[in-house]
């Protein structure tokens, strides 16, 4: 590889962790805006907006726009997923049998794996908010490789800041683009997949 294009690959790599600290930083003022309860719904929701749009190499993609108006649906999809899982870590920490905390932990690693592709769907394909849970838990039982990608890169991610605590300022947003990267090409398979079929 000559240095020319290793200096291009410098430049989009480090252009991508630019933007991931940007979605981050975004993440964090839309979900204090709100006041953290009410503001963590719409932050999200927005962020993976804007992601998809980025993915797709559109430009003038406004957080602040997609924050105002995803802010009742992304309190609807993002508060249940957060007081589930705030649930069921808690069960987690305080059950004693060995067991049941088995059963928490796989509980907890198939609510991940569900609100991976819940988040990107929700921005990608127009449905109602009603329809995106069923769709995301059946894409989650049914596309088992793709479901275990998601989980260890999600876990990668956490070993990865709890290693180096500095990358929380990388990681919210880098986990946000790259889950929307990884979900709009395992949705074009899918619907590739199924234009086969019929």
């Amino acid at each position: 590889m000559t240095p020319a294009a290793w200096a291009l690959r410098l430049y989009e790599a480090a252009d991508e962790v630019f933007w991931a600290v940007k979605l981050s930083l975004m993440w964090t003022v839309g979900t204090l805006a709100g006041g953290v309860v009410l503001g963590v719904g719409p932050a999200t929701l927005a962020a993976y907006t804007v992601a998809r749009r980025h993915a797709e190499g559109e430009t003038g993609s406004s957080f602040v726009r997609a924050y105002r108006t995803e802010f009742r649906r992304g309190s609807a999809l993002v508060l249940p997923i957060v007081a589930t899982a705030t649930l069921l870590i808690t069960n987690y920490h305080w059950l004693a049998d060995r067991n049941a905390r088995i059963a928490t932990l796989a509980a907890l690693a198939f609510l991940a794996v569900i609100a991976a592709y819940l988040l990107p769907m929700a921005v990608h394909y127009d449905l109602r908010t009603p329809a995106l849970l069923p769709k995301a838990s059946r894409f989650a039982l049914l596309r088992t490789p793709a479901s275990v990608l998601l989980l260890f890169t999600l876990v990668a991610f956490g070993f990865a800041v709890a290693a180096f605590p500095v990358l929380l300022v990388v990681a919210v947003g880098g986990w946000i683009q790259l889950d929307t990267w990884l979900c709009l090409r395992l949705f074009a398979e899918n619907e590739a997949l199924r234009k086969g079929l019929t």
